[in-house]
């Protein structure tokens, strides 16, 4: 059977409705990861946490600042798997200037399942990432969110022409 890792990425304060930029229903969009998470927790799958960090010098506008409440991992995200390594990152892609690679290798992960925010920036970066390439990536398409849901289904379409497969939860475990 083929080794998977449930790579959550950037599911953090500012995304919510207090936060920096909040997304399009990014509740709904929690509640499910944290199913895909219980799943994955049950199988003995691994689970990454991805987390977005800006560094202030980038100046005012943006969101994510190192140290800042916004940047932290949701709570409930962390809760359902708290002793999950989490992968810090600067860019779109998880895997740029990133340890990910190195961590799915020492796992012996063959495919990786893509869920979180933002649909059409790091989902989408990240899956058609070359490097994400060789881990067969799949994206568990309700387990995604972004600004409204058009830019949602263009990201999801975006991601498909190119041959990646969207996935429900019930399958993605199957």
């Amino acid at each position: 059977m083929t080794k998977q890792a449930l790579i959550v990425i950037d599911i953090q304060n500012d995304y919510f409705e207090e936060g920096k930029y909040p997304l399009y229903q990014p509740e709904v969009t929690t509640a499910k990861n944290l199913k895909a998470i219980t799943i994955a927790t049950e199988k003995n799958i691994p689970i990454i946490h991805i987390q977005h960090l800006v560094s202030p010098e980038l100046g005012e506008g943006l969101f994510f600042y190192d140290n800042s409440y916004g940047a932290e991992i949701h709570i409930d995200i962390m809760a359902a798997a708290p002793n999950s390594p989490i992968v810090v990152k600067r860019h779109a892609d998880c895997f740029e200037k990133t340890n990910l690679e190195a961590l799915l290798q020492e796992m012996g992960v063959e495919e990786i399942l893509l869920t979180g925010m933002m649909t059409h920036n790091c989902i989408t970066h990240t899956a058609l990432s070359p490097a994400a390439e060789k881990y067969n990536p799949k994206v568990i398409e309700e387990c995604c969110c972004t600004i409204d849901p058009i830019t949602h289904t263009l990201a999801v379409d975006s991601m498909q022409v190119r041959g990646i497969e969207m996935l429900s939860i019930d399958n993605a475990f199957a």
